[in-house]
């Protein structure tokens, strides 16, 4: 057995005027993120994380955010395609430990369906995929609720031949 660790972060700063998605899930506020794409911080983050643990690059190298095909795109699609990328490399997502960082709005509300859509996305059990969300404490452009924050952790694994 072959196992493979893969990490993700991203960062955007949240403007007024913009949907706030996350996991696919639109969040009540009245600020979202400023990006190129929807700004899913924690989609570009597990995405990143899935990448990288097999080697193939990340998701900006895929999804250029100098490339007018992606402007506000679904961060769905860049999930989806990592998962056929790590799917086409034989392995197997075991599970997927996360945060998002946000002063506001509280994560918890959210939550439950933001696990279950990123579990159909991953085709796995939503017993596989976690997230915690924390606040900054009112340290730094996070604290003030300029921006957020998503951390990925992801544990892949595949059969080898001997």
């Amino acid at each position: 057995m072959e196992f493979r660790i893969g990490t993700g972060f991203d960062i955007h700063r949240l403007e007024e005027g913009i949907p706030l998605v996350l996991g696919g899930v639109e969040i009540e506020y009245n600020r979202g993120f400023k990006a190129h794409s929807d700004g899913d911080i924690f989609f570009h983050a597990l995405t990143d994380a899935l990448l990288g643990a097999v080697g193939f690059g990340d998701i900006g190298s895929l999804f250029p955010d100098n490339d007018p095909k992606w402007k506000d795109a679904d961060s769905s699609l860049f999930l989806k395609k990592a998962v056929d990328i790590v799917k086409r490399s034989n392995f197997e997502i075991v599970n997927v430990d996360s945060y998002i960082i946000l002063e506001k709005p509280k994560i918890l509300p959210y939550r439950d369906r933001i696990i279950e859509n990123t579990a159909k996305i991953l085709q796995i059990d939503k017993n596989r995929v976690f997230l915690k969300g924390k606040t900054y404490e009112k340290l730094d452009s996070i604290g003030r609720g300029d921006a957020g924050i998503a951390h990925v952790v992801v544990l892949l694994k595949r059969e080898v031949e001997k």
